[in-house]
């Protein structure tokens, strides 16, 4: 019987680290031992929920019953949205965002109530004002941040996260900040933030910064005013002690990670600058592992066939208001160069293709 020859496919559309885990996370791998898979976590003898949640409590300096995890970062929106809406509820939920927000609160038959994310010149924005008077008019249960927000790139500046946090610090809050550890430069004090305002959740992941999307860990921090939503995610049985060793292998490789994190910062404003040299494209500042692209519609369906012959998978958008734009998720630095020199070849391609049909 014949090989089929299979030629590997880059995937460049889910916001995947294709720089892979640090080495000590396949060390745990080499290392595991029947006890790690067939007995259950005993840290409840300890009294704490798990060792991962002990580590970042130490890591962040703050007590263990503020630290959540779950199966990513999905799955403790998901818990929380849940807990908090019912049916009839609404929820406010950036617009140009991830669409897995929209689906959630229609899992709890809550009300979307969308508010602005406004197109710049160069980035996208939250527009602040129109966000607070939706919020006082709606008032909504629960209220849903992105920063930085998937697919825009665009973030939330310190001062403009306390403005906004100050102004709803009686309802729910989750702050989603999924792609927060990209930037090395800006930093927020999870720990201080949620201290100050208790009804405040903030979730964070292995998945994009520490590249261990398949071992499915997230984690969150919570006010204290989540015990309701801590009650309803405890696990007596304990967690992954797999996926714990291997997320806290993660956190002792530091610098690995910092050198990586400083490679997509070069290769994100190497992408920003000669994306934005393409005629007809317009790339917009990121503070993630992706950036977002306008192209000329026209070109949109042949893009996408040139790229999946040359066996690229970027993300064509379809939401509204980006139904004319791809979201590139940054690779290693040759896989980048390459997707920049195909587009421009596409792109030439085009214009001699356009020059010859108005001969």
């Amino acid at each position: 019987m014949a090989t089929i020859n299979k030629k590997t496919v880059l995937y460049l559309d889910r916001n995947e680290n294709q720089y892979g885990p640090s080495p000590a996370c396949f060390k745990v791998l080499q290392n595991s031992n029947d006890n790690l898979l067939n007995t259950y976590s005993r840290d409840f003898e300890r009294g704490i929920k798990s060792s991962l949640s002990e580590r970042l409590a130490y890591e962040f300096g703050t007590s263990e019953k503020k630290i959540l995890l779950g199966y990513g970062s999905e799955d403790i929106l998901k818990q929380a949205v849940q807990c908090y809406i019912n049916k009839g509820d609404k929820i406010m939920i950036p617009s140009c965002s991830w669409w897995y927000y929209k689906k959630i609160a229609d899992e709890a038959e809550g009300i979307n109530v969308q508010y602005p994310i406004v197109e710049g010149k160069k980035s996208f924005c939250y527009d602040i004002n129109s966000m607070i008077n939706i919020f006082v008019t709606q008032k909504p249960k629960l209220v849903l941040i992105s920063s930085p927000n998937n697919p825009t790139g665009n973030r939330l500046e310190a001062d403009q996260l306390n403005v906004v946090l100050e102004k709803m610090k009686d309802t729910v809050i989750i702050l989603d900040e999924a792609y927060s550890l990209f930037d090395e430069t800006f930093k927020t004090d999870p720990v201080g933030l949620v201290n100050k305002y208790p009804n405040l959740i903030i979730i964070r992941t292995f998945s994009k910064y520490y590249a261990l999307a398949g071992i499915r860990t997230g984690f969150a921090f919570l006010g204290d005013n989540h015990e309701k939503l801590s009650l309803l995610s405890a696990r007596y049985l304990g967690f992954n002690r797999l996926s714990e060793k291997i997320a806290i292998a993660a956190l002792d490789s530091a610098d690995y990670y910092t050198a990586i994190s400083r490679k997509l910062a070069d290769d994100m404003e190497m992408l920003f600058n000669e994306l934005n040299e393409i005629s007809g494209f317009h790339a917009y500042k990121s503070y993630a592992n992706f950036i977002l692209v306008k192209i000329p519609p026209e070109i949109k369906n042949s893009l996408k066939q040139y790229l999946t012959e040359r066996n690229i998978v970027i993300k064509f958008m379809n939401e509204d208001g980006l139904d004319t734009h791809v979201r590139i998720t940054l690779g290693t630095h040759s896989q980048n160069c390459s997707l920049l020199e195909m587009m421009k070849t596409f792109m030439c391609k085009e214009i001699k293709h356009e020059l010859v049909g108005g001969i």
